[in-house]
């Protein structure tokens, strides 16, 4: 519980500085590892990006249903270190999907999802590993 309440800390942290983490700042005092931040807003600034409501995903969540509040919400994202998020564009984990690797992606709209569309608010469940 403890290192969930740290987790929590260090994201709002971020969301009050308005700024993304990096991939190796995935972690709580206790060494307790978080695979990913998904963050509901972004910015026209880069400085400004992972912001809004930050969801904690934990190592080996599998999530076909996004909770509510976050369902097609996501709009900046980082993944710790030795971790990968997959995620798919419709509930129960159908649609197309996108693996993304250790590293922050502050605006989503810059990730390619088909020919004219983007995964700005496109992110309806997903799985989470790291090594």
């Amino acid at each position: 519980m403890a290192a969930l309440l740290v987790t929590v800390l260090v994201a709002l942290v971020t969301v009050a500085a308005g700024q993304c983490p990096g991939a190796s700042d995935l972690q709580a005092a206790d060494g307790t590892r978080v695979c990913a931040l998904l963050y509901t807003e972004d910015s026209v600034y880069y400085d400004n990006c992972c912001g809004g409501k930050a969801l904690v995903v934990d190592p080996g969540s599998d999530v076909p249903y996004m909770p509510v509040g976050y369902s097609g919400r996501i709009s900046s994202l980082v993944v710790g270190t030795n971790c990968e998020l997959t995620v798919w564009s419709r509930s129960g984990k159908k649609g197309n999907t996108k693996v993304f690797e250790a590293g922050t992606v502050p605006r989503l709209r810059e990730v390619k999802q088909g020919t004219f569309s983007n995964w700005d608010n496109a992110i309806k469940s997903y799985y989470c590993k790291c090594n």
